[in-house]
């Protein structure tokens, strides 16, 4: 295999081109689609394109474990083809939420995959990674660089942009929303109030609001990480009529739902559902593509070295 003629590129798995490609553009550079090939007994063949010293590889890492696959396999025709510096751009990192064994013989799959990729890539960069008892990224990949950037940005700029209305209570979902609800809110200078929430089960959960009559007659902006069976968005759109929130919208990091869930969110009383571009879905509307080059601009200098 050939070494690209520049010494910094983006090869991207084949579910996430697209918004691979607007980044090699944001970024000046060359984004190549890693190909796949699926044998009759589910082995994968992998096949790179041109690799450089530096290499992004863009993986959002949604049903991850053929993705994990992919990009050990990549990883290695890519070392092997000259590229000496790897980085992995997973807007959505896969298996964070297990960060300790809550039952005897459980898996702790956040170090299982922490080592993994830590052999594998240089650094990794994610978005809003769901971290609870672990405080720093940095401790979930020992001895490599990482980086978790906040989306808050992003959705503050698309929020501006459509006309953010500032009598706009902007709500998280349970204590753990606190920092990027307060974030967001700052950033637009809008009032927040952050829900308690108990979960019975993982489809089922109960939410309350300390406050309820800072939500009467006024347009409400649920702000969630993650959602993917919808409970908890479902509980907090309940809550919120119930306190008297005129209207209901909800924006997501990550949309790990099925996409036919949306019409059931709206049937039940959002005005819409929107999420960020760190997982395809057919609620995505905000791209996270300045807050990745922002990160990423410094792997060219370190290119051009």
């Amino acid at each position: 295999m050939k070494m690209a003629t520049n010494g910094f590129v983006i090869q991207s798995l084949p579910s996430t081109a697209s918004d691979a490609a607007r980044l090699a553009a944001r970024l000046g550079t060359t984004m190549y689609a890693i190909e796949l090939h699926r044998f009759p007994d589910g082995e994968i063949r992998v096949t790179v394109g041109p690799a450089a010293a530096t290499t992004i590889i863009y993986a959002s890492l949604e049903r991850p474990n053929d993705k994990l696959l992919t990009i050990l396999f990549a990883a290695e025709a890519l070392r092997r083809a000259g590229a000496t510096r790897l980085v992995l751009v997973a807007p959505y990192l896969c298996y964070m939420r297990q960060d300790a064994a809550f039952h005897q013989g459980e898996a702790i799959s956040q170090k299982v995959i922490g080592r993994l990729l830590a052999q594998t890539v240089d650094r990794v960069v994610t978005v809003d990674a769901h971290l609870h008892r672990t405080k720093d990224i940095a401790d979930v990949f020992p001895g490599i660089e990482a980086s978790d950037l906040s989306a808050m940005p992003a959705i503050a700029d698309f929020l501006r942009a459509a006309g953010f209305d500032r009598a706009t209570v902007i709500v998280g979902p349970d204590a753990e929303s606190r920092p990027w609800v307060s974030e967001l809110a700052n950033r637009l200078s809008a009032d927040y109030a952050v829900a308690h929430k108990t979960r019975r089960s993982d489809r089922s959960v109960e939410v309350e609001f300390t406050d309820r009559a800072v939500f009467a007659d006024r347009p409400v902006l649920l702000v969630d990480d993650i959602v993917s069976s919808g409970g908890t968005v479902l509980a907090c759109v309940k809550a919120l009529q119930a306190a008297g929130a005129k209207t209901i919208d909800a924006i997501i990091t990550h949309a790990l739902f099925p996409p036919a869930m949306t019409e059931s969110f709206l049937r039940a009383g959002l005005r819409s559902v929107r999420s960020t571009h760190s997982v395809p879905h057919s609620s995505n509307a905000i791209e996270l593509g300045a807050i990745l080059a922002d990160a990423l601009r410094g792997e060219i200098k370190i290119a051009d070295k």
